[in-house]
This record gives C-alpha cells, sequence and structure tokens, in this order.
C-alpha cells in the first residue's frame, strides 16, 4: 500500500506567511526607532534636566495639588454622549434598510435603541441630580450646601 503526499495548499501557506511579515515588520519598526533614538540622543547631565519643571523657574510649594473633580466629571460625561453619538449615526443607517424591507416589526428595531437612550438619559439624569453638569455654582448654592453639612 503506498501513501501518497499531499502538498498543503500553497495560497493558505502565503497567507500565514504574510502575516507572520507583518507582524515581523510591527515589531522591528518601532524596536529601530527606539534604539536610533537612543543612540542620537544628546547626552548632557544636569540637575537642572530632573526638575520638576524644566522651565529655569524654580518649584514652590508641593507637586500635589488637589483638583477640582467637576474637570473629571465634565470629561467622562463628553466621552460617555460622544460615545452615544458615535453609536447612534450607524446604527439609524442600518436601522433605515430594514424598516424599509419590512422584514422585521418596528419594536425589534427601535427597542433596543430606546432601551440605549434610555439607560443613557437615566444616567444624565443622576449627573444633573448631583451636580455633574453645573460648572459654577451660585453663593446660594454654596450657602445650601454649607448648611447641610
Amino acid at each position: 500500500m503506498c501513501m501518497r503526499y499531499e502538498r498543503p495548499n500553497v495560497t493558505e501557506m502565503n497567507d500565514w506567511i504574510a502575516i507572520g511579515a507583518l507582524a515581523t515588520v510591527a515589531v522591528l519598526i518601532p524596536l529601530s526607532m527606539m534604539v536610533v533614538s537612543y543612540l542620537l540622543r544628546p547626552s548632557v547631565p544636569e540637575t537642572s534636566k530632573r526638575a520638576t519643571y524644566e522651565s529655569g523657574e524654580v518649584p514652590t510649594g508641593g507637586t500635589r495639588i488637589r483638583f477640582n473633580i467637576q474637570y473629571y466629571m465634565v470629561a467622562l460625561l463628553f466621552l460617555v454622549f460622544d460615545i452615544e453619538t458615535v453609536l447612534l449615526f450607524p446604527w439609524a443607517v442600518v436601522y433605515l434598510d430594514a424598516i424599509e424591507s419590512d422584514a422585521v416589526s418596528l419594536f425589534q428595531i427601535l427597542g433596543p435603541m430606546v432601551v440605549f437612550v434610555a439607560i443613557l438619559l437615566v444616567g444624565l439624569g443622576w449627573a444633573w441630580r448631583n451636580g455633574a453638569v453645573q460648572w459654577a455654582r451660585s453663593s446660594r448654592q454654596v450657602d445650601a450646601n454649607r448648611n447641610r453639612s
């Protein structure tokens, strides 16, 4: 009985070679850039280079400063509603075709979108109630917060 050896499919092997070549290039380019920048960088050891700020000014006070949490809340709210916008526009385009095809019901098309927007509105209401969307507080609000404590 003679066993016959079959060669692997040439196109399958070429795909893996291309993937391996791309992975090699993806690793070699950043590594070579780091080596070249390490070799070409100027090396001037100075104590002022190790200072907190390299502007020539002598730093005063500590580096730990308390920032207002409001900056982070505004940034987070911006990200949440920015992602909402990024998701809703393609969703509307895709579901417009589904509505025209009459293959599914309107509830199946709009149900998940309504739930998604409702969750976002609940989050906005919570943020509004906790004062996350108010940038500046009036003197009356500041006095009311002091009286509560």
